[in-house]
């Protein structure tokens, strides 16, 4: 039995032969080929192979790739010319084409441009963190009743203990945006300045927070900045604000004219980058600060944002599980301590987690936290709407060309008569290709710097194209040259495969099978337009119909006038003068309002007597005033609004009917005794209960809310009756400036604020819009194009129709019959998919429209609608040119 010879792999060995010079092959093919015996024999056939390809990759270098010299150099020149030429040729002789190509390519490119400067934008948020892969904050998941409830809101001493009980956890800090602990907008004023400035965004933070995300400094020193109690930092835009041309460091502020609280500046931030979840103006400092008596201890309130550095490498999976010995160790004694008979379950339901700061901003949706954020889907659905509009334009390029390929029928032939390869028509083919993609990615270059304003309106965004990067004009000219290879490929192919003898006979098929793909591919451009279409109005008729739900409040012709905290001790006077003024119908103070961005208290809450049997029902825990109701209209059910004249008041509260119902107490609720989990446990007497009202997104659920008398004081809440809005603030603004001279008159409009909650939806609405009708325009320049083809090629067949007595109204029927077929296919095809996609993005609101067959109808008919007048202009045209003209052309 013998052993046969081991041999290289041959797709090497004829890659070294093709590379190679052939001067020299033989030579090192011997060489080449005996090393790999002998490796073979001695290592074994696989590693010989390994070392094979090794030599091969490695030969490939300057002095023995096959040289291109001489005539074959000039000959490559020459065809590369001779192709650019004939490209040139065909681009200027059929002028409409090339504009619908050139157009739809540009229109497409500049929208998958500004697409991807807005994804790459989202995508870079919280990355430019220094040691961002080791940062994360603290999430709690509980479960209730099979319901995950994800919320970022810890005990005060939480921090300390992940820091002190898990080794990995390196440095843990804290924050507090807390309303209702004085963050958000404030009174600043310099100290020997009488002037208040009114600003925000104010948060508490420990010192950790700026060693954690490492915020660059302008002035001081980041590891002491916050170190002292009573001190605050600001970014730099508030400091040249405040403190134009000098370093504010060590001097001393009042915030909101407490001159018993001085706060001294203790540095200066760099602004900080817009791509980044955690955006505030100043920073107090949490050292020292303890909202009441033991609050600093106490595993009991939960109002703080923790953050934690891990060391580098630790397994985050392994680290989650066990960080639920925190509620086991300082929480469950706590609650056994209050008699809480369910602390066991309640425990076992409760787990907490690590989520990465970069994360925050588009991957936690179901997290409640205080953050603006983002949403991962988008980016998804824009990336394929990028992809969509591309390909659409692709789409086009491909059926024109297609479309045309009878023209170029005889050129293909007589070129392979006389002697042309396929490949060298293929070559030539695509050279055309890329002429027309080079030049469109010019123009979309244009298109997208004059529109990149109105984008970043559109999407909030401050964008810009990166001309000083250097990956982007290199990564423009590689795409427009892949697009143009990749729209052109198959073209190349079908049209260099025409045999010769069958063109310079006649006999060349029109082509039935590129008729077919024509169609499919103008199904697919109608398809993914009408989804789009749907989309819009679906998300249109959404945003319609929360702007103008019935929220159960009243929030048209309302004033917000902020910073009145500012009046002191009168708020009552500030009041009573306001409604001197004949329309202004009542006036409330509070800073808890049914709009985001305002104050929020969340409290546990009992039926009084039963704080060791029941778990407990969460809900709000709002201070409002006497005029409250009145002012923002919410609707009594049962009982009665708070009065002046009862002192009993001061322990009475009102209910929504989520509260009633969450303490079962909803068939009597009047006169029940409820209490709440606060520093002092106090019996409230229900005396009112109001109409569920929405105070939060209308993607959630109203929650249980208690309102009760008390002062909350930077919000001033004025319903007017009035068609001169003009003239009613500047009578709001003299009696401000009476009660509260030299402080800033700021006011807003409620149904403005309403609407700003839901800015962000409002912008996808805007973005997606822009983009369906943008889809549609490429879409129908494809179609245009295949109208004007198609008349022409029935140019004699119209004439005769004519001539023999067709009326203009059949001839225009007889046109656009074929082209309607495929649009009622993508109508068909595009129903079922716009539901689908539709209905999963509704599904993120609690209130929300229901689909229905009428929406699907419009946006058909809006789409043939576009496309008949589409085609409709060339069926006219051709209806009534003269017949005697159409034929003398044939």
């Amino acid at each position: 039995m013998t052993q046969s010879t081991p041999s290289p792999p041959k797709l090497l060995l004829r890659f070294f032969r093709l590379y190679c010079n052939p001067q020299l092959v033989e030579a090192i093919e011997g060489d080449l080929v005996e090393r790999f015996e002998i490796r073979a024999l001695k290592k074994g056939q696989k590693k010989a192979k390994q070392l094979f390809i090794k030599d091969v990759i490695q030969l490939f270098r300057p002095g023995i790739i096959r040289p291109i010299t001489g005539a074959q150099k000039l000959n490559k020149f020459g065809m590369l010319k001779n192709n650019m030429v004939i490209a040139k040729r065909q681009l200027l002789r059929h002028k409409m084409y090339s504009t619908i190509k050139i157009g739809g390519f540009a229109i497409g490119i500049a929208v998958c441009l500004l697409i991807t400067l807005f994804i790459k934008n989202e995508l870079s948020y919280d990355k430019h963190i220094p040691g961002h892969e080791n940062l994360y904050r603290v999430v709690n998941n509980y479960n209730m009743e099979g319901n995950i409830i994800r919320f970022t809101w810890f005990a005060p001493p939480f921090a300390q203990a992940i820091q002190d009980d898990f080794p990995e956890v390196t440095l843990a800090g804290r924050t507090n945006e807390g309303n209702n602990f004085g963050a958000g907008k404030n009174n600043i004023r310099i100290e020997g300045d009488m002037q208040n400035h009114y600003e925000g965004d104010f948060i508490y933070a420990d010192q950790q927070i700026l060693d954690l995300f490492q915020f660059k400094m302008v002035y001081g020193n980041l590891e002491e900045a916050l170190a002292q109690p009573n001190t605050l930092v600001m970014t730099r835009k508030k400091a040249e604000k405040l403190f134009p041309g000098e370093n504010p460091v060590g001097r001393t502020v009042y915030i909101n004219d407490n001159t018993d609280r001085p706060y001294k500046i203790g540095g200066v931030l760099e602004d900080l980058p817009s791509t980044g979840f955690f955006q505030f103006d100043f920073l107090w400092t949490l050292t020292g600060r303890e909202f009441w008596n033991g609050e600093q201890a106490s595993w009991e309130s939960q109002n703080y944002q923790v953050y934690v550095r891990l060391n580098p490498g630790t397994d985050i999976e392994a680290l989650n599980p066990r960080l639920s010995e925190i509620g086991t160790k300082y929480i469950l004694p706590v609650e056994k301590r209050n008699g809480n008979p369910n602390a066991e379950e309640e425990m076992k339901n409760m787990s907490f987690s690590l989520e990465p700061v970069t994360d925050i901003y588009l991957k936690s949706q179901d997290i409640s936290d205080p953050y603006q954020k983002s949403d991962i889907k988008y980016i998804w659905i824009f990336g394929v709407i990028a992809a969509f509009i591309l390909g659409l334009a692709c789409i086009n390029f491909i059926n024109l060309s297609t479309a045309k390929s009878a023209n170029r029928a005889k050129e293909v032939g007589l070129r392979k008569t006389i002697g042309s390869q396929k490949s060298h028509l293929i070559t030539q083919f695509l050279t055309e290709s890329i002429l027309y993609s080079l030049l469109s990615f010019i123009i979309a270059i244009g298109i997208a710097s004059v529109v990149l304003p109105y984008f970043n309106q559109l999407a909030g965004k401050a964008l810009t194209l990166p001309w000083s990067e250097l990956w982007f004009i290199p990564t423009m000219f590689f795409s427009s040259v892949l697009i143009g290879v990749v729209a052109g490929l198959y073209p190349a192919f079908y049209l260099s495969s025409f045999r010769p003898a069958a063109v310079l006979k006649g006999k060349l098929s029109m082509g039935s099978k590129s008729s077919k793909l024509r169609n499919a591919l103008v199904v697919f451009q109608f398809t993914a337009s009408i989804v789009l279409i749907i989309g819009t109005f679906v998300v249109y008729q959404q945003m319609e119909y929360i702007l103008n739900a019935q929220t159960g409040f009243n929030k048209e012709q309302v004033i917000q006038l902020r910073n009145t905290q500012v009046i002191g001790d009168q708020p009552d006077n500030f009041k009573n003068e306001l409604l001197k003024t004949p329309e202004i119908s009542s006036v409330t103070i509070s800073d808890y309002l049914p709009i985001s961005g305002t104050a929020r208290n969340g409290n546990m809450w009992w039926k009084d007597g039963r704080t060791k049997v029941d778990a407990g029902s969460s809900g709000q825990n709002w201070e409002i005033d006497y005029d409250y109701l009145k002012t923002l209209g919410m609707n009594l059910l049962q009982g009665r609004n708070f009065d002046r004249e009862m002192r009993t008041d001061t322990s009475a509260i009102i209910i929504n009917e989520k509260m009633a119902e969450a303490l079962g107490i909803q068939d009597n609720p009047i006169g029940a005794k409820i209490t709440n989990r606060s520093s002092n446990r106090v019996v409230w007497t229900v005396i009112g209960l109001v109409e569920d009202f929405n105070f939060d997104l209308l993607t959630a659920p109203v929650r249980p809310l208690a309102m009760r008398l008390g002062n909350a004081p930077s919000t001033t809440s004025i319903l007017v009756n009035t068609q001169d809005m003009a003239a009613t603030i500047g009578d709001i603004q003299k009696v401000w400036e009476e009660m509260a001279p030299n402080q800033p008159f700021i006011y807003e409009f409620m149904d403005q604020n309403f609407a700003q909650m839901y800015v962000g939806v409002e912008r996808i609405r805007n973005i997606l819009t822009s983009f369906a009708m943008l889809a549609i325009i490429i879409a129908c320049l494809g179609l245009f194009g295949l109208s004007v083809f198609m008349v022409e090629q029935r140019s004699k067949e119209i004439s005769v129709r004519l001539v023999l007595g067709a009326k203009v109204t059949q001839v225009v029927s007889m046109l656009s019959f074929n082209f309607m077929k495929p649009i009622f296919l993508a109508l068909i095809l595009a129903t079922p998919i716009a539901w689908y996609m539709m209905n999963e993005w509704l599904n993120d609101f609690e209130y929300k429209i229901s689909m229905n067959i009428q929406l699907f109808v419009f946006a058909g008919i809006s789409a043939l609608l576009i496309a008949l007048i589409t085609i409709s202009f060339q069926s006219l045209k051709a209806a009534f040119t003269s017949p005697v003209q159409g034929l003398r052309n044939e």
